[in-house]
């Protein structure tokens, strides 16, 4: 673990010839505040609502491991916030102070996402999930509205029903937040088992409805919006321990941020919306070069043009009966009239034609288009400490020369940052180390950050500490 080191920090900045973004801090609401906005848009009965929602861990605690287990329950965060550091807690719940140590941390500018907000949007009344998410959103409007120079909060948007997405959207651009993280999945009922919390499957908005959320992605164009996802993949069936939220917790976001990632990619949902980034955060880029290039070997093997060395139809009937005479042993030639029976395994010829092209909503020509969209329109939030962070670069070991474009993200506010003020001292050993060049610091620390919220709304850091260094970046 990095020990501060004031002077180490002023060397760093001292040796950079541009401001750092922070892509992704975090702050930890004061309930008591968030809940009077509760009750005056839904009303009591949405903040009792709130009340058991942040009353569950309480509750798991008084029941036996069995009843858990069937009521879908896994061990959620505990001791998740600072608690020794003082000075750290009450810096990620009041946005003045944060305002003020910024310069401390060694950071011009930051974006700050919700906590508690990132799980509201599980509620499962439609109504009260409404009402909350607007009253977290007024939240963050008022804390921050004095503070636009140097910090930017970050709206909730649920996701249940694109509907529900442009309204909630719509209403966190009126309140003048003009960064959201949309949830990346939705548990939806399986039919015949609403009875049941467990009885669930992961809507992650994929190819089986391609476009059913095209309004969702064409509102953000509108209200110059880029999409963020934050989501977490605790409580899945890999990782829904009773007794080790460590257990649930290990590679979460990546898992969820690459469900995400997947599902937009091939609903051809960056093809449809050229120009509309999508951001995958803390879950590192790792994940994110990984699934590049698993996307490329399988539209490699996989895509329409590859497809005929598939076809069962193309299999030789007459060759394979002859090899089978000359090399099968005894068991396997007493059923060469069954021959067919063996070679329809994994190979049915009845397919259906119409469905065989699984790249075919993402219009996946080549290799460089695939390429094209992991490098451009792809983003991914990676914690200062991630030592995987470097591949994101590694255009050596990402297929086709690709960079991606990975994000500095500080995590500031939660139990896996001890000390804020050494969250670029770790971003930069990357290039201590000799695994990340200047460039690509700069690219990791301001540059994508910067093309990141700018692709959709060109005046973004207007009015911010580093509205002049972003312009000169983006010329």
């Amino acid at each position: 673990m990095t020990t501060f080191d004031p002077r180490a920090l002023e060397r760093i900045r001292a040796g950079l010839d541009h401001p750092i973004i922070d892509g992704d801090g975090h702050i930890i609401e004061f309930m008591p505040a968030v809940r009077e906005q509760i009750v005056r848009l839904g009303g009591e009965s949405a903040a009792e609502v709130i009340d058991g929602f942040l009353a569950a861990p309480k509750l798991a605690r008084t029941l036996d491991l069995e009843t858990r287990r069937a009521l879908g329950m896994y061990r959620m965060s505990w001791w998740a916030l600072p608690a020794e550091n003082t000075l750290d807690r009450a810096t990620s719940m009041l946005p003045s102070l944060l305002d003020e140590r910024l310069p401390e941390l060694g950071i011009d500018f930051a974006l700050v996402y919700p906590t508690l907000g990132l799980m509201i949007t599980a509620i499962e009344d439609a109504d009260a999930r409404r009402a909350v998410c607007r009253a977290f959103n007024h939240y963050y409007a008022d804390a921050f509205a004095s503070h636009r120079e140097r910090l930017a909060p970050v709206a909730v948007i649920p996701m249940h029903t694109p509907e529900e997405a442009v309204e909630e959207l719509e209403y966190a651009h009126g309140l003048g937040l003009r960064a959201a993280v949309l949830e990346g999945h939705v548990h939806r009922p399986l039919p015949g088992k609403n009875e049941s919390r467990v009885a669930r499957w992961i809507d992650s908005f994929g190819p089986d409805e391609p476009d059913a959320y095209d309004a969702v992605w064409q509102r953000c164009l509108d209200l110059g919006i880029s999409p963020t996802f934050h989501s977490s993949g605790m409580g899945w069936p890999s990782r829904a321990s009773l007794t080790s939220y460590v257990f649930n917790h290990l590679g979460n976001f990546a898992v969820a941020g690459e469900t995400t990632c997947r599902s937009l990619f091939l609903a051809g949902v960056p093809h449809r919306f050229p120009t509309l980034p999508f951001a995958f955060l803390e879950g590192g880029a790792a994940w994110g070069a990984n699934l590049y290039s698993d996307m490329l070997g399988h539209f490699e093997k996989r895509g329409a043009h590859a497809l005929g060395g598939l076809d069962p139809s193309r299999i030789d009937r007459g060759e394979m009966k002859a090899l089978f005479e000359k090399h099968a042993p005894e068991a396997f030639r007493r059923h060469l009239d069954r021959l067919g029976e063996g070679l329809a395994v994994l190979s049915d010829p009845e397919e259906d034609p119409a469905t065989l092209d699984e790249f075919r909503h993402a219009a996946i020509e080549k290799p460089e288009d695939v390429r094209r969209v992991f490098a451009d329109q792809f983003y991914f939030g990676c914690e200062a400490d991630d030592p995987m962070n470097a591949l994101a670069f590694d255009t050596k070991t990402n297929p086709l020369g690709a960079r991606l474009q990975a994000i500095f993200s500080s995590d500031i506010g939660h139990w896996d940052v001890p000390d804020m003020r050494c969250v670029l001292l770790e971003a930069h050993e990357a290039v201590d180390d000799g695994n990340m060049s200047p460039e690509d610091f700069r690219r990791f620390t301001f540059s994508n950050a910067a093309s990141l919220f700018t692709a959709t709304n060109p005046d973004f850091f207007a009015g911010t500490a580093v509205e002049s260094a972003v312009a000169r970046e983006l010329a």
